[in-house]
């Protein structure tokens, strides 16, 4: 099982750019589905993006296609979300959760969770 960190996030206007990251410890980093959650107080913990082992598939929540990046290196351990043009709503903390049951955007899914990082997005 993989350990994950995330660090990254911040206050950030709108309109603005943020890249988080999550580096995984553990072994066979290279043979998890890799993805994204965020949680907003009071909601439910929502899908962002999910990238496939080798990083040739991804997925993305339609709230975020065309502005959200994910990417990994697995040489570094290491998975990315790069977020372009950010709006208020993208405000959450963002979590990185790691999966061997294929790509996919249910959470149930995901076994391994990091503790999260804060993204603030002023108007």
């Amino acid at each position: 099982q993989v350990q994950l960190v995330e660090s990254g996030g911040g206050l950030v206007q709108a309109g603005g750019s943020l890249r988080i990251t999550c580096a995984a410890s553990g072994r066979d980093f290279s043979t998890y589905v890799m993805a994204w959650f965020r949680q907003t107080t009071g909601k439910e913990r929502e899908f962002v993006a999910a990238i496939s082992w080798s990083g040739g598939t991804t997925y993305y929540a339609d709230s975020v296609k065309g502005r959200f990046t994910i990417s990994r290196d697995n040489a570094k351990n290491t998975v990315y979300l790069q977020m372009n043009n950010l709006k208020p709503e993208d405000t959450a903390v963002y979590y990185c959760a790691a999966s061997r049951n294929g790509l996919s955007r249910v959470e149930a899914n995901f076994r391994s969770w990091g503790q999260g990082t804060h993204v603030t997005v002023s108007s």
